[in-house]
């Protein structure tokens, strides 16, 4: 059975050492590379292609949710795993948007690590127990939203991320920008979703993002 395939991207070469150690005592994965910064990190992701990648939030020239929202555009095929010392639900929620699998504080990344892994490459999440609550206050918005607005679920996670954006206040050319779309695409896909939900007016898509901002992080 071929091992589960992993790269490590953390700046903290010791850290990153005995996470490579604890990974490489589970006989089912391989470290495949390692990094020390956001950029070298996507290099060697479009490179090697690994089936999970374990990315630290705080990482000098790229951070780990660039590096994600760069990945889902290239290669959304690779699960990711986010490392971080931050108990910090706005961090939790920005990383959970991007479809990560696996969330994990640092002070538990030891004994967490490899679980997380496995996981991720099953398409299964991994939260540390710390910020469980994290989870499941995030599901319960969700539900929230989906039963006040039924078509929300109807959105596509492009859709989703594209609303996060009108709620930052990015205009059409921004926003294009930032999803490496045309900004006729964009307009296509606020019609679309203007559709889906109900909206009409100039500013309701807007006054919804606004109003909706947490629950679709």
């Amino acid at each position: 059975m071929p091992r589960i395939r992993v790269l490590i991207a953390d700046d903290h070469p010791v850290f990153r050492r005995g996470l490579r150690q604890v990974l490489e005592s589970d006989s089912e994965l391989e470290v495949v590379g390692e990094a020390d910064d956001g950029q070298v990190a996507l290099t060697l992701l479009r490179q090697v292609k690994p089936a999970v990648a374990v990315l630290d939030l705080d990482m000098p020239r790229l951070d780990g949710l660039e590096v994600i929202r760069l990945l889902r555009t290239e290669l959304p095929e690779i699960a990711v795993v986010i490392l971080t010392f931050h108990k910090d639900e706005e961090l939790f929620n920005a990383a959970m948007a991007l479809n990560v699998y696996g969330y994990i504080l640092k002070d538990s990344a030891v004994t967490d690590i490899a679980a997380s892994v496995h996981a991720a490459s099953a398409r299964q999440y991994f939260i540390s127990p710390a910020i469980s609550t994290y989870l499941v206050n995030r599901n319960r918005r969700e539900a929230a939203l989906a039963a006040a607005q039924p078509g929300v679920a109807a959105l596509t996670t492009h859709e989703r991320r594209l609303l996060q954006l009108i709620g930052a206040y990015q205009t059409n050319k921004e926003i294009a920008a930032t999803l490496n779309i045309s900004p006729r695409t964009v307009e296509n896909h606020r019609a679309n979703i203007c559709q889906k939900l109900g909206l009409s007016g100039a500013h309701a898509l807007l006054r919804f993002a606004l109003e909706h901002k947490a629950e679709l992080e």
